[in-house]
């Protein structure tokens, strides 16, 4: 999954979800497998404001270990293990773009 894959995959789940009315549907929790994380999405800029927070990008949280498969999970799969859950901020634009 590349950071453009992984920012279409958030856009359709939060769109399904807006559309349906079910926010359990959402996207709740980035998983990543460690490896992955390192050699291709440790540029999306994810950023942790404080340690009970968590790693986010775009608002939903982001956990990264070596046991874990690379996935976005929703709401409802994801349980408590992305709470809080917030709105999905805007795609961000990359730098280089004109």
């Amino acid at each position: 999954m590349t950071r453009d894959e992984l920012d279409d995959i958030l856009e359709r789940m939060n769109e399904a979800c807006a559309t349906l009315g079910e926010p359990g549907g959402g996207p709740g929790l980035i998983t990543v497998e460690s490896g992955w994380w390192v050699a291709h999405l440790s540029g999306v800029r994810a950023t942790c404001s404080a340690l009970h927070d968590g790693l986010r990008y775009r608002d939903v949280q982001v956990h990264v270990g070596s046991s874990l498969e690379t996935q976005v999970l929703s709401r409802d799969d994801a349980g408590e293990r992305g709470a809080p859950y917030r709105d999905l901020t805007l795609r961000p634009i990359d730098a280089g773009s004109s």
